[in-house]
């Protein structure tokens, strides 16, 4: 189910080549264990995203530059492939996808509805990305498929933070300590918006996972938005949006 969630059409990544080269997480990582589980990967992704698109300068960015609303699922594949890239793909070939996005998202600008200039890659949008994955990705797999407690957490943390600096998040956090802080420092441009109901509608509609993964999406898509800070999430609308109210 993993591999089939993460198998993005016109992407082909050879993850074996070159033979024994290390790949940016250790085979005994914190993070091996987390990416290789489907839930973790659906529910944390959704989470991030959940958290990115509250942010009004990364939402413009991922609404009016990819290609979410008319191919949700391309596009969640991709953005989850890059992910296993960075954890279990060997080092250069890890390297030269992450060049590639980045030289994408230096194209990348904009004006928000508030008015407000906006580039791909600002290193404080870049790092509240970073942080919103990683914390999507740890929390999922520690609430819904296995305790992790707070050391395994902030390894965890750190583990992702090799990929970050390559994408130009040089202060992504590295602990658990460092997403609450992250979180702090950004609550105060955190927002209700109209597009993060249309993605979750989104999100709950396409086929996003095969077979009887596909009956449980919305009830994922609910998780999702329980992993939420619960004031964060109360700011944004969500509270009948999560498991608590089935």
């Amino acid at each position: 189910m993993a591999g089939d969630l993460m198998r993005a059409d016109g992407m082909s990544v050879d993850f074996a080549t070159p033979a024994g080269a290390p790949a940016l997480a250790a085979p005994d990582s914190v993070s091996w264990r987390i990416f290789k589980n489907p839930v973790s990967l659906f529910i944390g992704g959704v989470a991030a995203v959940l958290l990115e698109l509250a942010e009004p300068k990364v939402r413009s960015g991922v609404w009016d530059h990819t290609r979410f609303r008319t191919e949700p699922v391309t596009r969640l594949k991709r953005t989850g492939l890059a992910a296993m890239v960075t954890v279990y793909a060997p080092r250069e070939v890890a390297e030269a996808m992450i060049a590639g996005v980045n030289r994408r998202h230096a194209r990348v600008t904009g004006v928000t509805e508030g008015g407000a200039a906006y580039a791909a890659d600002d290193p404080d949008l870049l790092d509240w990305v970073q942080a919103t994955a990683s914390y999507g990705f740890i929390e999922a797999y520690d609430r819904f498929v296995e305790p992790l407690g707070e050391a395994l957490k902030d390894q965890a943390f750190a583990e992702a933070a090799p990929a970050a600096r390559l994408y130009g998040a040089m202060n992504a956090p590295t602990s658990v300590a460092g997403w609450r802080a992250s979180l702090s420092a950004m609550d105060g441009r955190l927002e209700a918006s109209p597009v993060i109901f249309e993605f979750l509608e989104i999100i709950r509609r396409a086929p996003a996972l095969p077979g009887a993964g596909r009956l449980a999406q919305p009830m994922l898509v609910k998780a999702a938005v329980d992993l939420l800070p619960p004031a964060l999430k109360t700011r944004l609308g969500l509270e009948a949006q999560g498991l608590s109210l089935i």
